[in-house]
Parts: C-alpha cells; structure tokens; sequence
C-alpha cells in the first residue's frame, strides 16, 4: 500500500495533469472563447466550459473504469503498471513522429462541444496519462486470495476511485480552461493565440513520454 507521501504525490500530478489539459488551447477553451462572441453573452462562456469538461470526464471515464476491473488480477499488478506506462510512451512517441491531428475531429460541429472533448481527448491520449496515477493510487487487498464477494467489493471500490480521479482531474481541466477562457474573452481577445501562444503538440508528446518513464520507474 502506497504510503501518505506517495499518494499525496499522486493526487497533486492528478490535479497537475488536469491544469495542464485546461490550459492547452486544444483541448478546446478557445471553442468556448469562440461561443460567447458569436452568441455575444458572456452567460455562453461557462455554460461552453461546462460541455468541454462534461466530454473531458467522459474520456477519463471511459478509460480509467476498466483499467478498476484489471486491478483485480493481482499477481499481475506490476506487469499491468509497467505495461500502462509503456503503452503511454508508446503513444507519446507516436504523437512526435505524427503531429497532425486526425481529420474526423475537423468534421464535428463546433456546437458539439461535449462530443467534441470526449473526441479530443481520447485521440491525444490525454485519459491514458491518467491510467499510471490511477493503478498507483488503487489501494491492495489485505488477502490475495479474495472471495467472489471481497473481489465484487474492491471492484466497486476501484471503480469509484477511477470517477473521482476523472472528476478531480476534470475539475482542474475546467478551473483552467476556464480562466484562460475568460481571459482572452474579457481582456485579451483571440488574436493572441497567432502572436503570443506556441505550438503544445511536442510538448504534450514528450510529457506522455514522461509520465509513462516515470509509471514504469515506481512500478519495478
């Protein structure tokens, strides 16, 4: 069982990776930027937000549940962790080699907002950086020979620390995004992003990289 320390460390680059996620322009504040000026009501903007972040926890969901019912196969519990984390840097690799975005995200309605997110995240693997923090925060079982019964209990109990960690991380993504959102729409104005911001996609495929290093680094 991981001690305090660890797990406090765990839980901070949980809510790191989600203020990292917001802040990055692709994973679409500038869209909720771009829907209150169209629709010229600040009152857009949140409400925006909130669907960026419904599909954003939606793709953590949807990723980190299953990997809940793998934490059951306890003698492989290392091998899964390093595989986790191999699966990550394979990604990050794959996104340094190839930095266009996948053309069917072009086709999907700006309105879509929530569709779109979900979208996003799961192609830039942004829910896959969660799965090596997740697999360190899922406490052991006192018995490894568990009963059907203590087995269906720790699933559930896996299950739903894989929805708090997406909602913690969601919720972070949402601070974020929302405050650069807010930003640009009320003080700065969308013209920054051609002049000031710079290209994240090499900087988001080397972190993958890391965080994958680093799973397989505390799982040996």
């Amino acid at each position: 069982m991981a001690d305090a320390q660890s797990t406090a460390a765990l839980w901070g680059a949980v809510v790191l990776s989600g203020l990292y996620h917001g802040a990055n322009p692709g994973m679409g504040w500038p869209l909720a930027v771009s829907a209150a000026m169209m629709e010229h009501r600040r009152a857009a903007l949140p409400r925006a937000i909130v669907a960026l972040g419904a599909g954003h926890f939606a793709a953590m969901a949807a990723i980190l549940i299953p990997f809940s019912m793998l934490t059951l196969l306890l003698a492989w519990q290392q091998q899964i962790r390093i595989g986790a984390g191999a699966l990550v840097i394979g990604l990050g690799l794959y996104l340094l080699i190839h930095r266009r975005h996948p053309r069917f995200l072009s086709r999907v309605p700006p309105g879509r907002l929530a569709l779109w997110s979900f979208l996003i995240a799961t192609a830039h693997g942004a829910a896959l950086m969660l799965v090596p923090i997740y697999l360190g925060l899922c406490a052991d079982p006192e018995a490894q020979g568990a009963s059907h019964a203590a087995a269906a209990r720790l699933m559930g109990e896996n299950g739903l620390q894989a929805l708090v960690v997406a909602g913690v991380h969601t919720l972070a993504m949402v601070c974020a995004g929302g405050i650069a959102a807010t930003a640009v729409y009320c003080w700065v104005g969308l013209k920054v992003l051609n002049r000031g911001w710079f290209n994240l996609d090499i900087l988001w495929a080397i972190s993958l990289v890391l965080v994958g290093a680093l799973a397989i680094a505390l799982a040996a």
